[in-house]
């Protein structure tokens, strides 16, 4: 069976036997199943020809609906294996960090978080826009639930935000893509090995017929795709769901929401709208930067005043998305990169801080800095991992946030085509100017982060009115959280202080990306529209 197939079915197959096992069981059943989705993703690494990392590998194909050409086809390249993976790294972490904190209606909840995990290999997995759309909405069922019956005491309004913000979006932008196999149903006599003038889905083939869309067709393109993603992100001033989602959700909730839902809004622009539309990203980027900045700089003031640590750390993904997608409009080699990388990275780091959030939660039954601090005076270990992973996320040399922190300055600096949008020349190109006032997001990021961590660990240590002891679990860490732990912050050491393998393995990947923006893919032959042959004027290698 296809490695990716086998990825996607082996949760769903855990989950029908969670609802079928007894209930004590469901737990082992649920980790059992997540790590056994972790040893496929494994063969697949050592399977994977990461020589040739931008090729589609692991393809697979069955019929589905063939009269509107829809097949079941996945197929992985690098940016989308590295995706999976931590998918699939977080699942079986999320299983451990809920044996303590889930203690009702545990069939249900495990049973659904084996089908999200499920669903959200799918999305990266997908090579067909209805398959990839399926998933991608999908997604919101299984977290819906999750949030609204296992959060906390505002879970029903939150759930409801969530639910409501991403459909209306997802909506808009599965119009968008639609339009676009309209598009390419339209086109005879373009390319016979491609399927041009048929329905069809496959994202390959319309990632070639879209860009032969007219500039006006590829700026509403754009909107609907955006309308989808930068919900998801999400991208200032469509990220108001998140906050409330954050706090409210259960931890394991929050883990997943900040480690790989919020990665499938980046990389839907990734996938989709840099190679289906790339006239119009070009002409928008610097308005796209822009809002970006804006919301880097909002949400880092707006986490100056919070008192509850989990909305702080909700709100500073808002801002570090901010980041990921400077580096994708920035596009250049250095963005690019960055911004892949702080998908995964952001995934490690902001995704620990949740859980250390989360096993504090436990014991102390609140997440307000006015009424817990000091604690590594009575839980050093947890205090030391707080401190690492917030470390991690500020961005210092040697984890894993600076890399792709930097790279994502950096690709924005060197992006002064920004400035011939609105005219500017010379010293007056947007991208050093963008890249200097994104810097000081990351000032304002360390400034809001490190005193949180300085009035939560270090200081006179203080607890909630009424907690005892004998009402919560032994003080520090036990033995299951450090190993959920351990992993997290060894990929964070690892990817700071050596990073080369992976940006390697992405570079052809953005490579390829970047020659499709600039338009090095095109080939200037003739197509014909509406039965109309219209010649290709090919100026500068793009259209």
């Amino acid at each position: 069976m296809n490695v990716l197939v086998l990825m996607i079915l082996l949760p769903l197959l855990a989950a029908a036997v969670v609802v079928y096992a007894p209930a004590r069981r469901a737990k082992w059943v649920a980790l059992t199943g997540t790590l056994a989705a972790g040893l496929a993703c494994l063969l697949a690494f050592f399977a994977f020809d990461w020589a040739d990392a931008a090729t589609i590998q692991f393809q697979a194909s069955r019929p589905w609906l063939p009269t509107l050409g829809l097949e079941l086809s996945v197929g992985v390249d690098s940016v989308a294996l590295l995706l999976i993976a931590l998918t699939v790294l977080l699942g079986p972490i999320c299983v451990l960090a809920s044996f303590t904190g889930i203690t009702g209606k545990v069939k249900t909840y495990y049973a659904w978080l084996l089908v999200l995990q499920a669903a959200m290999t799918g999305v990266f997995a997908a090579r067909d826009l209805i398959v990839f759309y399926t998933c991608f909405e999908f997604t919101l069922v299984p977290m819906y639930v999750l949030i609204a019956l296992y959060g906390s005491s505002n879970r029903a309004k939150a759930a409801t935000k969530f639910f409501l913000f991403t459909f209306t979006g997802s909506v808009i932008a599965l119009a968008g893509l639609i339009y676009v196999a309209w598009f390419n149903a339209t086109l005879v006599g373009y390319d016979p090995a491609l399927l041009h003038g048929t329905w069809t889905f496959d994202i390959a083939t319309l990632e070639r017929a879209a860009r032969e869309m007219s500039a006006s067709q590829q700026a509403w393109v754009l909107a609907a795709l955006l309308a989808g993603f930068a919900v998801k992100v999400p991208l200032f001033p469509v990220h108001t769901w998140l906050p409330l989602a954050h706090t409210e959700a259960p931890t394991a909730g929050s883990v997943i929401l900040a480690g790989v839902l919020l990665k499938l809004g980046t990389y839907g622009l990734y996938r989709f709208v840099l190679p289906f539309v790339p006239d119009a990203v070009v002409e928008y980027a610097w308005l796209i930067a822009g809002v970006s900045i804006v919301g880097i700089l909002y949400a880092g003031l707006v986490c100056w005043v919070q008192t509850d640590i989990k909305k702080l750390i909700a709100y500073s993904s808002v801002a570090h998305l901010g980041f990921c997608v400077l580096g994708l409009v920035a596009l250049n080699s250095a963005g690019l990169t960055g911004a892949v990388l702080y998908m995964l990275n952001h995934g490690l780091s902001t995704g620990a801080l949740f859980l250390m959030v989360g096993m504090m939660y436990e014991r102390y039954h609140t997440r307000s800095m006015d009424e817990v601090g000091g604690l590594a005076s009575k839980m050093p270990i947890w205090s030391s991992f707080m401190l690492f992973f917030v470390l991690a996320s500020v961005g210092l040399p040697g984890l894993n946030g600076f890399v792709s922190e930097f790279l994502c300055l950096l690709g924005a600096f060197q992006a002064g085509d920004w400035g011939g949008a609105v005219g500017g020349t010379g010293l007056f190109t947007l991208g050093p100017w963008y890249a200097a006032v994104a810097g000081l997001g990351m000032i304002i990021a360390a400034m809001y982060l490190l005193y949180m961590t300085g009035r939560i660990v270090f200081g006179e240590y203080r607890e909630p009115a009424g907690h005892h002891e004998h009402d919560v679990l032994p003080t520090d860490l036990n033995w299951r959280e450090i190993g959920l732990l351990l992993p997290l912050a060894a990929l964070c050491l690892g990817l700071g202080v050596y990073p080369t393998p992976v940006l390697r393995a992405l570079e052809p990947c953005v490579d390829q990306t970047i020659a499709i923006v600039t338009g090095a893919a095109d080939s200037g032959v003739e197509i014909v529209r509406g039965g109309e042959t219209e010649p290709r004027l090919v100026e500068g290698g793009r259209p």
